[in-house]
């Protein structure tokens, strides 16, 4: 089995992808030559690891009988400083709201995601770090991102 999708030129920058039926406009800003009409490429990789996390998590959540209230998912991609420009890394942040009663479940939810289903993260763990936090009902619950070490100044 394979996915495949097509994808044409509209005309200055805008590319128009047809994925599963469905059309995803691309294009770029006015000051590299396109009219904005959607987004660059590079933030689908993003939003395609959002997805399929999010997805897994409320997919195991469910086949226990369990629902979140809310599930938001914040991906940032930290961009190479050269050509060719890159992620070289990715942070997803999920903020979850719902029963005290869930907070184990939902927790335990992610990461199996993140360390065994999650299809972009697996691949994109293979290239770069993929970190990611849990913020349950207002309160961070996990994190593995390490902390920045601080910049040395000389003096």
């Amino acid at each position: 089995m394979k996915h495949e999708i097509e994808t044409q030129w509209m005309g200055k920058m805008q590319f128009n992808a047809l994925v599963n039926g469905h059309t995803i406009v691309m294009d770029a800003p006015e000051r590299a030559g396109g009219e904005d009409a959607g987004p660059i490429p590079k933030p689908f990789v993003l939003s395609a690891l959002s997805g399929c996390t999010g997805m897994d998590v409320v997919t195991l959540l469910r086949k226990q009988g369990r629902q979140l209230q809310d599930l938001s998912l914040k991906v940032s991609g930290e961009i190479s400083k050269q050509p060719p420009i890159e992620y070289v890394a990715a942070h997803v942040v999920y903020e979850m709201r719902g029963s005290e009663a869930d907070e184990t479940a939902a927790l335990d939810a992610v990461m199996q995601s993140q360390e065994r289903i999650c299809g972009i993260s697996h691949m994109l763990k293979k290239i770069i770090p993929v970190t990611w936090q849990v913020v349950y009902n207002g309160r961070e619950i996990f994190n593995n991102m390490p902390l920045r070490q601080p910049q040395s100044v000389e003096g």
